[in-house]
Order: structure tokens, then C-alpha cells, then sequence
């Protein structure tokens, strides 16, 4: 999805492929590619800043008890969608691109795809037509909507343990 950014502000540039943008008038920030990426292109690694036990709105889930805060922090500002371009692998510790990505396209993920429980639910905006609407953990949404989307593997392994 490709953005405005002539309304948005430019608050930073990051490694080469990437700018932190914010709309105005909102507090809302995004991760915009200031590059192209090939459709299954790693875009950059990432590390664990923090390690926390429980979920919050900032962490990815890596495992059972595990969530963390991404290093480097800027990869915080990639937004979901119910159409992603791009997914964080847990096991690799890698983000890939989902579909092709043009420079001013902003970073989009599916949340699901990483949270098996998520610390707060919310109401998608993303107006894709097969936006699933209430975003909550893998946990709390149909096995049928789940396999439209690439999982990571504690994901999938879970969705296989719930319907065994």
C-alpha cells in the first residue's frame, strides 16, 4: 500500500531501506520503504532488544512465553494489514517480503500471524476486502481465515496442536 507522505512528516531514515513517517494531526506513526524488495527478498534482520514473559502492544511472539521488543526499534512502526507485504520469521530472525514492495510503500504485517494471544484487540481499518475486521491472536480466529496467511512456525505449530 502506497502512502502520502507528502502530508506525512519524515521523522527518520533507517539502514538504507527504510523512514519512520507520521500523519499529521494524529498521533500515528508508519514504516515507509524507501527501496524496492522482491517478493520473498529479506529486507533485514532483527534481534530481541527485550525479552518479556507476557505480551504488550510493542512486542512480536516468538514462542510460548517469550515476546519481544525488535532490534532495531524502528521495525516497531510496521503496521497490520489484512493484506501484508511483509513477515517477521521468528525461526530466522529475518523480515521478508511477502509481494513486491516499491519505494513509498508502507511495511505492513499480519499481527496474527506472530501473537497466538494478543495484549489488546482492535477493529481493522484496513480496507482490504478480505479484512477479518476484529484483530485478535491466532488463538481466537478460524483455522480457515489463519491459512490465508504465512504463520510463524510457533504459530502453525500451535494452530496443528488446536486441531488435532
Amino acid at each position: 500500500m502506497s502512502v502520502t507522505t507528502s502530508s506525512a512528516t519524515v521523522l527518520s531514515g533507517h539502514y538504507g531501506f527504510a523512514e519512520i513517517h507520521k500523519l499529521p494531526d494524529v498521533n500515528h506513526h508508519l514504516l515507509v520503504s524507501t527501496k524496492s524488495f522482491n517478493p520473498e527478498a529479506t529486507i533485514c534482520t532483527f534481534s530481541a532488544k527485550e525479552i518479556h514473559p507476557l505480551p504488550s502492544r510493542y512486542t512480536v511472539q516468538v514462542n510460548e512465553t517469550q515476546h519481544i521488543i525488535l532490534l532495531p526499534e524502528f521495525l516497531q512502526y510496521i503496521n497490520h494489514s489484512c493484506n501484508p507485504n511483509t513477515f517477521f520469521n521468528t525461526t530466522t530472525m529475518e523480515l521478508i517480503a511477502l509481494r513486491a514492495i516499491a519505494p513509498g510503500d508502507e511495511f505492513t504485517f499480519f499481527y496474527p500471524s506472530t501473537e497466538w494471544f494478543m495484549a489488546e484487540t482492535f477493529a481493522c481499518n484496513c480496507g482490504d476486502h478480505g479484512c477479518v475486521g476484529i484483530i485478535k491472536g491466532a488463538k481466537e480466529l478460524a483455522t480457515d481465515v489463519l491459512n490465508r496467511y504465512r504463520l510463524t512456525d510457533f504459530i502453525q505449530r500451535k494452530l496443528n496442536e488446536r486441531n488435532d
